[in-house]
C-alpha cells in the first residue's frame, strides 16, 4: 500500500511539473523563431504558457506514467530566416536552454528549502515537488538534444552536416522518431541516456555549488 501511494504520488508530481515545463519548452521555440523573422508559431497561439496550445493528449499521458512522450510539434517556416538551417537550430536549441534554465532555478530553490524550511508535509511535499522539476527538465533537455529528427538535437547537429545530407536526412524524420521510440521502449539507450543524465546533474551541481557555500555561511 505504502509502495502504491509513494507512485501515484510521483504521477501526481510528474503531471504538476508538466505543466509548466512543456509549454516552457515549446513557448521557447516559437519565441525564438518569431524574435529571428518567423512569427509562423506565434501567429498559430504558440508563443504561450498554456498547457492546452501545446499538449497532445496521448503524449501527455505517456509522460506522466512512462516518463516519455511528446506535445504537439511547433510549427516553423525554414525560409523566413535570414539563414535558415542557422535560424532552425536556434530555434530548436531554444526549447532544452529553457528547461536547463528551469532545472538550474529549480536546484537553487531546493537546495535552500532543503537546509532551511522547516520539517512539514507542506515543505516535504514542495521539496519533492521541486526535485521532481530538476530531474524532468534535465530529462526532457537531454532527451530532446539526441541527434536524431525529429528531436531538437537533429536541428543544431544539423549545422555540421552538408546541406544535401541534411535535407535528406530530414525527409526520413518519420521513420527515424518511430525507430527511436522502440529503442527507447526496448531500453537499448537507457545507458547512454543515463550518460548524459549524469553529466547534466553534475553539471547543475557545480553551477548551484554558490549557494552551498552561501548557507555554509548562514546554518
Amino acid at each position: 500500500m505504502l509502495a502504491s501511494r509513494q507512485q501515484v504520488l510521483g504521477y501526481l508530481l510528474r503531471a504538476i511539473v508538466m505543466l509548466l515545463a512543456i509549454p516552457l519548452h515549446e513557448a521557447a521555440h516559437a519565441w525564438v523563431s518569431a524574435a529571428l523573422g518567423d512569427p509562423t508559431a506565434r501567429d498559430r497561439g504558440r508563443l504561450t504558457l498554456n498547457p492546452i496550445a501545446h499538449f497532445d493528449p496521448l503524449g501527455a499521458i505517456c509522460m506522466v506514467f512512462a516518463g516519455v512522450g511528446w506535445a504537439k510539434p511547433v510549427p516553423a517556416n525554414p525560409q523566413r530566416f535570414k539563414n535558415p538551417r542557422v535560424g532552425m537550430a536556434l530555434t530548436a536549441a531554444a526549447g532544452p536552454a529553457a528547461n536547463l534554465l528551469l532545472a538550474y532555478l529549480s536546484a537553487i530553490l531546493y537546495k535552500l528549502l532543503y537546509n532551511l524550511s522547516p520539517n512539514t508535509i507542506f515543505w516535504n511535499f514542495l521539496l519533492q515537488l521541486l526535485y521532481m522539476t530538476v530531474t524532468l527538465n534535465v530529462t526532457l533537455a537531454v532527451f530532446n538534444l539526441l541527434p536524431v529528427p525529429p528531436f531538437d538535437g537533429s536541428r543544431i547537429a544539423g549545422l555540421l552536416l552538408p546541406r544535401r545530407l541534411y535535407f535528406k536526412v530530414m525527409q526520413y524524420e518519420r521513420y527515424l522518431f518511430i525507430g527511436i521510440f522502440l529503442l527507447l521502449m526496448l531500453g537499448v539507450l537507457d545507458g547512454p541516456l543515463y550518460l548524459l543524465q549524469s553529466a547534466a546533474f553534475r553539471w547543475l551541481n557545480a553551477a548551484t555549488r554558490f549557494v552551498d557555500l552561501l548557507l555554509l555561511r548562514l546554518v
